[in-house]
């Protein structure tokens, strides 16, 4: 185990710490024009509205990864799991065990709380992400495609009720 690594949840004042890691994995995943949070919004929905959580791997005193989640909840088991939105390791610390790590950690998270189940997506052609999460005994959810309403099909639907 490597002792110099740390967890710890993210303060108000990380806001803008936290919208760095999600710019950097959205640059990974290609998708920087997509981004359109802001450190405003951040701070709102974190954590005035605590509608999710974050939690940094610090190394020597250095935030090296993030993993931002919430709670969602399973019918079928008739319990909350947690939903992994973002797990982002910078880029010089990959290949060195830290993502498992935070990944270990979230689960000890969800067991703690009584939650059934810990879920996350990646992007098909995140075949390094991919072989990792598999790596892990992760299963893939095969069978399930995920739909999204969003911007103005979004609005849309909301004003025909």
């Amino acid at each position: 185990m490597d002792n110099d690594l740390v967890f710890r949840y993210a303060t108000r004042a990380d806001t803008k710490l936290i919208l760095k890691f999600i710019r950097d994995l959205a640059d990974y995943e290609k998708m920087l024009d997509e981004v359109s949070a802001t450190e405003e919004l951040l701070h709102e929905w974190i954590f005035e509205k605590q509608k999710a959580e974050v939690i940094f791997a610090v190394k020597n005193g250095k935030e090296i990864g993030i993993a931002l989640f919430f709670h969602n909840f399973s019918t079928f088991l008739g319990k909350a799991g947690i939903y992994l939105e973002d797990l982002f390791v910078l880029p010089e610390y990959r290949g060195m065990g830290y993502g498992k790590k935070i990944l270990r950690h979230l689960a000890k998270i969800t067991v703690d709380r009584g939650c059934g189940r810990l879920e996350w997506v990646c992007l098909d052609w995140n075949k390094p992400s991919i072989d990792f999460y598999l790596s892990l005994k992760a299963e893939a959810m095969t069978d399930w495609t995920i739909y999204r309403l969003s911007g103005d099909t979004l609005l849309d639907m909301a004003s025909e009720e």
